[in-house]
């Protein structure tokens, strides 16, 4: 290995590689096409990132002049997520701090003109999702036929979400003679597929022995069969564990993910959420605050379960039964990484106890009846370690059920010009309603009505006094007066006067 990319790795704390390390780094270094399967958090990224950064020329290096294409880029990663092609590009950052190569992240969610301009300035390494990697090719910006490297990260999760097609296509506008590195947690047969038509004689290199178990050793998994009415509560009381740090809460869809996070900052914990309904701005900044312990807290989707790397993650929450076992892997997977010990805790629904069981017989998981456990449960307390007189909200929280925001979509029945006075507190109608009111009352808006009533010989304030009816003796109120003028031509018929009503309580003017 170059001595500056030693270095780098030491000033991180990293001088002891990983069994996949061990196990890649060689081989890739001799340039051979490699497909690495490990388990989730054992170090794949620096398994095929720092061979990588080991084959590319430097603009610091006096080679550089004699590249075919200096500024075009040499080495290709294709990630299925935007979150996981951040992961990977800070990795390489940090890795080649001593070489100044210039990695660009590339995917969507962003505007292209930042992305276009340092692709016009010269990249050395692209880390793009296939969307966009395509998008900027299709455009003439991106050129990839001077690619020597081509890694295909998490390649089982970007076939399951259909981009085997784009995948394709990029590949095919790399040189055929390049080195392409497949790494995935999983190895099903579309990635053995996938492997055998586009990599030359592939090295296989497996961490683990066959009969290992697919999930880390170092993580602690606790199944409980739950009822959604008491979720929020369990939650509120796991988030009290004992030696509990961040924690990664999974939710089955975006707006159970964002429900569980608003009602987790309701009863006093710091929590931010991380959904497919949020803008790329909002779900970066989401991940900085619980990088920086800003929060504490994440409920994300499957968006955030592959290639999240963020240390101190102590515990991983299933709000839901994942939908099969390569989900649950990845999602337990965000804890009890890089050799640190983690606990992992799933929670199944009554209508869900065949697809967990599914999940167990696959993993070989000693799970097949998850305990019934309720918020007030025992076992949960001792499993855990929660302190006795836990409840479900922190001191300091407000009291009472959270109020619900309001769906923003549009609603059968609803009015279109229907507000909420939200000055005052008084749920009104809105201004456009007011003025058509207005009109079906005396024809015209309120200052015309006015002008007509005052140049007809009457004043506003009578007319007001008449359109709000009158009093009775008694004291009870009477019907409302509708009065009308005869109108001949669009002016008075008899200028001064008007329509006698025949209600009760009317007088001749």
């Amino acid at each position: 290995m170059l001595p500056s990319l030693v270095s780098a790795l030491a000033d991180r704390g990293i001088t002891t590689p990983f069994p996949v390390q061990q196990m890649a780094i060689p081989v890739a270094l001799t340039g051979a096409d490699l497909i690495g399967q490990a388990r989730t958090g054992t170090g794949k990224t620096l398994a095929f990132g720092l061979p990588l950064l080991q084959r590319i020329v430097s603009p610091d290096d006096a080679d550089y002049v004699f590249l075919a294409a200096p500024d075009k880029p040499q080495a290709l990663v294709v990630c299925p997520t935007r979150e996981l092609a951040l992961q990977v590009t800070e990795d390489l950052e940090r890795a080649c701090s001593g070489r100044h190569l210039r990695v660009l992240p590339v995917f969507g969610g962003r505007s292209y003109e930042p992305q276009v301009e340092a692709l016009r300035r010269g990249v050395d390494v692209v880390v793009g999702t296939p969307g966009r990697l395509l998008d900027l090719s299709r455009q003439g910006v991106l050129d990839l036929t001077h690619v020597k490297v081509v890694v295909l990260d998490e390649a089982d999760e970007m076939l399951d979400l259909g981009f085997l097609p784009d995948v394709e296509t990029i590949l095919g506008l790399t040189p055929e003679l390049r080195q392409t590195m497949l790494f995935s947690a999983t190895m099903p047969s579309s990635v053995i597929t996938l492997a055998r038509r586009y990599m030359r004689h592939p090295v296989n290199v497996r961490a683990e022995s066959p009969d290992e178990t697919a999930t880390v050793p170092a993580t602690a998994q606790f199944v409980y069969r739950a009822h959604r009415m008491d979720k929020d509560e369990l939650l509120a009381r796991i988030l009290q564990a004992e030696n509990r740090d961040r924690v990664m809460i999974f939710a089955r869809t975006k707006r159970q993910a964002q429900s569980t996070a608003d009602e987790l900052a309701h009863r006093g914990f710091a929590v931010a959420a991380v959904h497919g309904d949020l803008n790329q701005q909002a779900r970066e900044k989401a991940l900085a605050s619980f990088r920086s312990g800003a929060v504490d807290v994440l409920v994300a989707t499957d968006v955030a379960a592959r290639g999240i790397d963020v240390e101190g993650v102590t515990h991983v929450v299933n709000s839901s039964c994942p939908e099969d076992e390569k989900t649950y892997l990845h999602r337990i997977g965000r804890t009890g990484r890089a050799g640190a010990s983690g606990v992992a805790i799933t929670l199944v629904d009554w209508e869900d106890l065949s697809r967990w069981s599914l999940i167990n017989a696959a993993l070989d998981l000693p799970y097949p009846d998850p305990p019934e456990t309720y918020s007030t449960s025992e076992h949960l307390y001792h499993d855990l370690g929660i302190p006795p007189g836990a409840t479900g909200r922190l001191p300091g929280a407000p009291e009472g059920p959270r109020e619900r925001t309001p769906d923003r979509g549009p609603a059968r029945g609803r009015p279109r010009g229907r507000t909420d006075d939200r000055k005052d507190g008084r749920s009104g109608s809105s201004e456009g309603q007011r003025r058509r009111q207005s009109r079906r009352a005396g024809g015209g808006s309120p200052d015309a009505r006015g002008a007509e009533t005052r140049g007809a010989g009457g004043s506003s304030a009578a007319t007001a006094a008449a359109e709000a009816g009158t009093t009775s003796g008694d004291g009870s109120r009477t019907r409302r007066r509708r009065r009308r003028r005869h109108t001949r031509g669009g002016t008075p018929a008899t200028p001064g006067t008007e329509a006698r009503g025949d209600q009760p309580g009317d007088v001749p003017a």
